[in-house]
């Protein structure tokens, strides 16, 4: 029988490696996939990975896509690091995108660009709020924060249905289910004319570059690494678990509210109910592929955000259905983990002993 032995010592490079082995071992599949569906294999390949960057609009908008991928993604690798694991991030990035619509929709002619740090703001303080439930179940009840950050995305989802077909429902909007269009003082500056590319890129930028400072280079962060790693030195050494997990929650919902919050004031404009896009979940796959690093993470936001450009592409010009996106994003996330699986265990043969087979 198979059985896994751990390997003396992991392989430092593969450990490094295995992403792009990983995206390799998506692509193989990608192309049986396709022609087990009866597509030119080639023809889907350049939908996913030469139609993103063909252009420099394209190159845009795969900006556009990446970047609340990677905000979501740098406030989750603080939680994975500290060994806390926030799930829910999609419902911190809703609640962040209703808290700053709120702020938005109470803009007038008379408004002043005050407006629109006040809406970013709110954007932050609701997608903390939000990550602040979990972490107040988790610490005054002991609560799973897996559970809890998950099923509060559920009803993020309904808050924000409630009030798109409610109170905040545009009277002037035909019935459709959404509110006004956000006044012009209140949406997110772009980079360059003839690009949907907002200040939010430079934006999560700077985050990855805070994120990097605090990680390597404070005490606190590395306080939060080592009681990810090993609880007990981290209680021996005086650091905090409490703390840790109240610092880690805040600021990963920080993040993924900030990131609705640039979502709906920036591309978007309003509030509807495709708020939620799935950048939350597929950020967890970005934190891992991109090894918790801040680097790393950067570049696989833009691998990730190609996926979502590319399922919607395979969409309207394969006939495929979107759902094709979710499918390429789960197969990189266990080719990542079958490859990290073999980076720290290896596969060996084992002969079953008769007196093993008889006690079965």
């Amino acid at each position: 029988m198979l059985k896994l032995e751990p390997r003396p010592q992991p392989s430092k490079h593969w450990s490094y490696a295995s992403p792009l082995l990983a995206l390799a071992i998506t692509v193989v599949v990608g192309v049986l996939l396709f022609a087990a569906l009866g597509k030119d294999p080639v023809r889907g390949l350049q939908v996913f990975f030469w139609e993103p960057v063909k252009s420099a609009y394209a190159v845009g908008e795969l900006m556009v896509k990446a970047t609340p991928l990677l905000l979501i993604a740098l406030g989750l690798a603080v939680c994975f690091r500290s060994n806390v694991w926030n799930i829910g991030a999609e419902g911190q990035f809703v609640i962040g995108a209703v808290a700053a619509g709120g702020v938005a929709l109470l803009a007038d002619r008379t408004t002043g660009p005050w407006i629109l740090p006040a809406v970013l703001l709110a954007g932050v303080a609701g997608g903390m709020a939000w990550a602040g439930l979990v972490a107040l179940l988790r610490d005054r009840f002991n609560a799973s924060e897996i559970l809890v950050s998950l099923m509060l995305v559920y009803v993020a989802t309904l808050v924000l249905g409630y009030l798109v077909y409610g109170p905040w429902k545009d009277p002037l909007g035909y019935n459709f289910p959404q509110t006004k269009t956000f006044d012009a003082v209140t949406r997110i500056p772009k980079l360059m004319t003839g690009s949907r590319v907002t200040i939010g890129l430079p934006i999560a930028l700077a985050g990855a570059a805070l994120l990097w400072v605090f990680l390597f280079r404070t005490r606190a962060g590395f306080a939060l690494q080592v009681g990810g790693l090993a609880p007990a030195a981290a209680r021996y050494a005086g650091f905090s678990s409490r703390k840790a997990l109240w610092t880690a929650l805040l600021v990963s919902g920080g993040a993924a509210g900030l990131a609705g919050a640039l979502e709906v004031a920036g591309p978007i404009g309003q509030l509807t109910p495709y708020v939620p896009a799935g950048y939350g979940f597929a950020a967890i796959i970005v934190a891992f592929v991109g090894r918790l690093h801040p680097v790393g993470m950067a570049l696989s936001a833009v691998l990730m955000s190609m996926f979502y450009i590319g399922g919607e592409l395979a969409q309207s010009r394969l006939g495929l259905p979107k759902s094709l996106t979710g499918v390429f994003q789960g197969l990189l996330l266990f080719a990542l983990l079958a490859c990290d699986t073999l980076i720290a265990y290896r596969v060996r043969w084992v002969r079953r002993t008769p007196a093993a087979a008889g006690a079965r």
